[in-house]
């Protein structure tokens, strides 16, 4: 059987989390948030499967043209974004350099993200708002110095991320891009989570991203320069991963920035990332009021 998809939605400004069924959404918080407030406290119990499970026989009570998703995981202790992960990818620089040795890396914050078809905001500081269409695993087990063997063991779940970046603000100082990794609203996170159970979910998973039906990325995991095995042992190796913390494992060739001229994000546009097996996340864009 299926497990239905876990989500964060608000109605009418109360924040919920629920099941994903074709009939709309289940409120889970109704039954459940007592003992766990939000889907981080249901991931840190290693409750996902089971949730999604009891769920299944259960009858929607709001229809999903009546919620706001909201990224999935609530205020994770830490999301970590990774760079340059396709060979492709790599090969876009064009600076001549072998793939490198370790993975590139940095963090972004919750507010930086909104959630799907939840428009995502051009900032009054720059035009230059860019897409990058990523697959997410987020962590349900703690974990330190992990072994590669083992690092499967600490996934929860699968989402997607538009790891949206504001070009000309990623050099804004000598070395760090966090400047243009972390304005406001400018990614978006969801639709909802999928419980990871088994390897195949995660081994040659197909991504794309349409831009106005216009495919724009289009790769897969099979050829990731470091396997998402070796991204959890890595980042333990100085970071001990908590449930509920989120890995951003890395975008295709073909954002906007690389052709020529860049095609940057302007209001009205729509981008759709979408992997096999996770389900499609969708934003629009808008500028900063």
């Amino acid at each position: 059987m299926k497990l239905p998809r876990l989500a964060t939605y608000s109605v009418n400004g109360d924040i919920r989390y629920g099941a994903v069924l074709e009939g709309g959404m289940v409120d889970l918080s109704a039954r459940y948030a007592k003992v766990y407030p939000t889907l981080r406290e249901v991931i840190a119990a290693g409750k996902l499967v089971s949730l999604a499970e009891e769920a299944a026989g259960r009858t929607p009570v709001h229809a999903l043209s009546e919620i706001t998703w909201l990224p999935p995981v609530p205020a994770p202790e830490k999301i970590i974004c990774i760079g340059v992960n396709y060979p492709d990818r790599n090969a876009e620089y064009k600076d001549g350099q072998e793939a490198p040795k370790y993975p590139s890396m940095f963090m972004r914050s919750p507010r930086s993200f909104v959630g799907h078809d939840t428009p995502l905001v051009r900032p009054r500081a720059s035009a230059q708002l860019d897409y990058e269409g990523e697959i997410v695993l987020v962590i349900g087990k703690q974990g330190r110095h992990i072994k590669e063997s083992a690092a499967l063991d600490h996934i929860a779940a699968l989402t997607l991320c538009n790891e949206g970046s504001v070009r000309d603000w990623l050099r804004h100082a000598k070395f760090n891009v966090t400047q243009g990794k972390n304005f406001d609203s400018s990614g978006s996170l969801g639709p909802w989570l999928v419980p990871y159970t088994k390897e195949a979910q995660i081994a040659d998973i197909k991504l794309t991203t349409h831009v106005n039906g216009e495919l724009r990325q289009d790769d897969r995991t099979s050829r990731l320069i470091f396997p998402l095995r070796y991204l959890i042992s890595y980042i333990s190796t100085f970071a001990t991963l908590v449930p509920g913390d989120v890995i951003v494992t890395g975008t295709p060739t073909g954002a906007g920035a690389r052709f020529d001229p860049p095609r940057y994000l302007k209001p009205g546009d729509v981008i759709e990332v979408a992997a096999e097996g996770i389900g499609t996340l969708r934003n629009g864009v808008v500028d900063e009021a």
